[in-house]
Order: C-alpha cells, then sequence, then structure tokens
C-alpha cells in the first residue's frame, strides 16, 4: 500500500468515528424531540386545567369582592357618623383651649395687678385668717356634737 491507500485508509476510519458520533447524538437529540412531543401533547389538557381553576378563583374573588361592597356599604353611615363625632369633639376641645387661654390671661393680669400693689401678702393673710375660722367652726361643731352624745 502506498502512501495515498494509507491516508485514504485513516480518512475513512475517522469518517466512520465521525459518522458514529453524529448518530449518537442524534439518537440523543431525537430523544428529547419525542419528549418535548409528549409534553406538547400534554399541554391543552393541562390549560384547560389551569384555566378552569383560574374561572374558580376569579368567580370566588368577584363573589368576595361583592361580599366586601356589601359590608362597605353598612359601614358606611358608621363612619360618616364618627367623622360628625370628631369634628364636634375637636370644636369642643378647641373652644375649651380658648376659654383655658383666656383664663390664663386673666390669672397673669390679677398676679401682675397684685404684684404691682403688693397685694400678695394681704391675699396670703386673708385665706389664712378664712382658713383658720373654718377649721375653728369646724372643731366647735365636732366639739359639741360629742357633748351631745355624752349626754344621751
Amino acid at each position: 500500500m502506498d502512501l495515498l491507500g494509507i491516508s485514504l485508509l485513516i480518512v475513512a476510519i475517522a469518517f466512520a468515528v465521525l459518522v458514529i458520533f453524529l448518530i449518537r447524538a442524534l439518537n440523543n437529540l431525537s430523544s428529547v424531540l419525542n419528549g418535548i412531543d409528549k409534553t406538547v401533547e400534554k399541554l391543552p389538557d393541562q390549560l384547560d386545567e389551569v384555566m378552569k381553576e383560574s374561572g374558580v378563583v376569579i368567580h370566588n374573588s368577584n363573589k368576595t369582592l361583592l361580599d366586601l361592597n356589601e359590608k362597605m356599604r353598612a359601614l358606611n353611615p358608621l363612619f360618616h357618623i364618627l367623622g360628625d363625632a370628631g369634628e364636634a369633639s375637636r370644636k369642643l376641645s378647641s373652644s375649651l383651649a380658648d376659654i383655658t387661654v383666656s383664663w390664663k390671661k386673666n390669672t397673669e393680669e390679677g398676679k401682675e395687678a397684685s404684684q404691682k400693689k403688693d397685694l400678695g401678702g394681704l391675699y396670703g393673710a386673708a385665706a389664712l385668717i378664712y382658713y383658720l375660722t373654718q377649721k375653728r367652726k369646724a372643731l366647735k361643731e365636732i366639739k359639741e356634737g360629742s357633748e351631745t352624745r355624752n349626754d344621751k
């Protein structure tokens, strides 16, 4: 055999090996395509099931939404009442705050006037005298009450 025959033999063997590898790869590709074909055949049935379940979910969502709307309609007057009560309490608290501010202002004006005229000590003395007279009167009443009990 000459060189040309040997090289042709090597090329033929290489081609045969290449064909064997291509056959294996094509067989694997064929099995993958068969699996995809089976999956695609099942797809309409699976889509029908998914669509049925989606329909059930949408139906339940609509029922829940209708129930929620009915309950909101029932609660709507309550929210208006609470809003009105809140507005009334806000007005009341603001008027009470205004009264408190005016009392504070009047008290501060009276304090300033008493400090200007040095009447603080006089007011304190008057309050002490009043307290002592009330205490003396209460003690007398207690003493008289105990004497009437002893007489009985």
